[in-house]
């Protein structure tokens, strides 16, 4: 259970192996019958059923162990990039994404990636360099004296979109912008709760900073909107 890299691996070092048999000895035979059947395709289907069948017998028995869970989730986010972007596999057919969109499953994800979210939060927070930015010595680049706090909170926003964009339902997606909905507001009261500290010193370097962080987070947010 701990190892779901094993058989996902595998099952793309099969795709990838077969693939130029499959092109140049069995798709011609195929051809030459007049069937519309891509060799390859076929093939990475059927394992990618086998696949599903693993998950669907797995999942119900690692969905309390956080550890556990996410590292499947990871897993397998990384095997379906690799299985669109390297071997050309069909949105339209069956995908791990179907697996993990079931009710259950989907629920228990949704609040593992809000546990570990807030988790970040709190570290990115506490840390000693979180009001300072990456760039400051470059004054080219940092324009906006951008604190590393709210860049770090923007990355993991963009991290956790990237994570659910392939899911198969606008449901399920909205469901996940419903989420990252609730870190910004988090964020936005955890931001207050630092300036109500520092409203007597409206001009130091703190208070500026949570300025900063926020025309940041409202900038990129607009620049966001035309993203469906």
């Amino acid at each position: 259970l701990n190892k779901p890299e094993w058989y996902l691996t595998q099952v793309l070092m099969w795709i990838g192996n077969h693939s130029k048999f499959l092109d140049d000895k069995i798709q011609p035979i195929l051809d030459k019958a007049g069937s519309s059947v891509n060799a390859g395709l076929e093939f990475s289907r059927a394992l990618v059923m086998l696949i599903l069948e693993k998950l669907a017998a797995d999942i119900p028995c690692l969905l309390y162990d956080d550890t556990l869970f996410c590292h499947l989730v990871d897993e397998v986010l990384l095997f379906e990039r690799e299985l669109y972007s390297v071997h050309g596999y069909l949105s339209s057919f069956p995908s791990c994404m179907h697996i993990l969109s079931e009710d259950s499953c989907f629920q228990r994800w949704l609040t593992v990636e809000k546990k570990f979210a807030l988790q970040k939060m709190d570290s990115m927070l506490s840390s000693e360099a979180a009001w300072v930015s990456q760039y400051k010595d470059i004054t080219d680049v940092d324009e906006m004296k951008v604190p590393d706090c709210a860049e770090t909170f923007m990355t993991l926003l963009l991290v956790i979109t990237d994570r659910y964009k392939n899911l198969p339902t606008a449901s399920r997606k909205l469901q996940f912008l419903g989420l990252q909905k609730e870190l910004v507001d988090d964020f936005r009261i955890r931001l207050t709760q630092v300036m109500k500290e520092e409203t007597r010193a409206s001009l130091g370097f703190r208070y500026c900073a949570i300025l900063n962080a926020v025309n940041y987070i409202a900038t990129v947010l607009a620049d966001w909107a035309d993203n469906v």
